[in-house]
């Protein structure tokens, strides 16, 4: 019988609903210090492995299937069996965005959901690495992923921080390699840009721009932030405005040392035909150049091709080094954890998602995102697994990735 027949005839003979409502409540819900409640899980708990034994005596691959019924609904599963069927293996390396991905603070009060970080630490028991791949700095992701995640994976020896999108990698347990600096890799000329533009940055901004923004404290990338609240009219006003100036620092200090003095001039040309999200702020604010970027020194063009200006509505402007994107920071992370042949899932929303996204695809793994991710990470999930899920859901990937690797196992 092959792996459609045995699901089919899996979720057609038992009440896997039934067996998934007692698995979620035995592994999500621990029992409270009450005599009354812990008879109560009990019942429940000798109930699950009744069922569970039901599935076991049916089959060949019971115990496999029975822990597949356990988790995944019958779409999941046979989700599951798409992928492995189009992809001929499993995942071994988990490459996890957090903000807007693991934890939404549209419906979640922007924690991880208990059922969601309960599916992850079970596939990181079953010893798959996790690779928490995000824009924030090491500081606060560093307290999020002990808070959120808990002191022992943290500390376990195969999870890994790729912090400030891709500037750093940290990895507890790892001696000398548990911190890299992948900054202190680009060429003097580049570093001085960015020290030259973070002294500068707020000192020299409008008074507007200064009394509405903050610097985020990075230790390499310069973002600035809305003191508004994210999302609001006043945010996405303030980082419009925000979006312009830094495009225009940025020309000034490139330019700086150069026979040129229209640095901000070629700035705002070069980054408005790279980027169509930046060329709308440009226009909507009367700031487009009119210099053709082909017509550009060479001076200017050879920094600018080295430098990515990010412009996150109502949430960010940021300036950062394309040499140093999350792709860099991911396959650095996977040098420290050891993973040679890498089959990942990436879950992510933003563009700098999709960078790491469009890596995978080329055999390396599947990605995964929200439905309120943006629309050209939506576009590449949707182009090639079609792995979309609701807001504060992510449980249900990590549950379809738990089932695709329990059927690798059949033979």
């Amino acid at each position: 019988m092959d792996r459609y027949d045995l699901l089919y005839e899996l979720y057609e003979s038992f009440d896997t609903d039934g067996l998934r409502d007692h698995q979620r409540f035995i592994g999500v819900f621990p029992p409270v210090d009450s005599r009354v409640a812990l008879e109560g899980y009990q019942e429940i708990a000798t109930e699950l492995d009744g069922r569970k034994d039901e599935i076991r005596d049916a089959f060949q691959y019971g115990e496999t299937l029975a822990d597949i019924a356990a988790h995944a609904s019958r779409e999941e599963a046979f989700t599951a069996l798409d992928l492995l069927t189009k992809h001929d293996r499993g995942v071994n390396v988990l490459v996890l965005d957090v903000d807007e991905t693991l934890r939404s603070a549209g419906g979640t009060d922007n924690e991880i959901p208990r059922e969601t970080l309960h599916y992850l630490t079970e596939l990181h028991e079953a010893g798959i690495p996790v690779v928490i791949c995000t824009g924030q700095t090491l500081e606060n992701v560093k307290g999020f992923a002990i808070q959120g995640l808990g002191s022992e994976l943290v500390h376990s020896g195969s999870l890994s921080i790729v912090y400030e999108a891709g500037t750093g990698v940290f990895t507890p347990g790892h001696g000398s390699e548990t911190k890299k600096l992948l900054y202190e890799r680009l060429d003097e000329r580049i570093q001085d840009v960015f020290y030259a533009l973070r002294s500068r940055v707020l000192p020299e901004a409008p008074d507007r721009i200064r009394e509405g923004c903050h610097l985020q404290g990075n230790e390499f990338n310069v973002t600035l932030k809305p003191n508004a609240e994210t999302g609001s009219p006043e945010a996405e006003e303030i980082i419009d405005r925000a979006l312009c100036y830094l495009v225009d620092l940025l020309g000034t200090v490139v330019a700086e040392g150069t026979d040129s003095e229209e640095g901000s001039e070629w700035a705002r040309a070069f980054y408005a035909a790279a980027d169509p999200e930046i060329r709308g702020v440009l226009e909507r604010r009367d700031r487009l150049s009119e210099r053709d970027p082909d017509e550009m020194p060479a001076s200017l063009s050879d920094a600018f091709e080295r430098i990515d200006v990010a412009y996150y509505e109502a949430d960010a402007a940021e300036v950062g080094s394309l040499e140093l994107n999350k792709v860099a920071g991911v396959e650095a992370a996977f040098d420290v954890l050891g993973v040679d042949d890498p089959f990942a899932l990436v879950m992510g929303d933003s563009k700098s998602d999709l960078r790491v996204m469009e890596w995978v695809a080329d055999g390396k793994g599947i990605a995964a995102a929200p439905e309120h991710a943006s629309r050209a990470v939506l576009d590449h999930v949707i182009r090639t697994d079609e792995l979309v899920y609701d807001r504060g859901e992510a449980a249900a990937v990590l549950r379809i990735v738990s089932a695709l690797n329990r059927l690798a196992t059949l033979d």
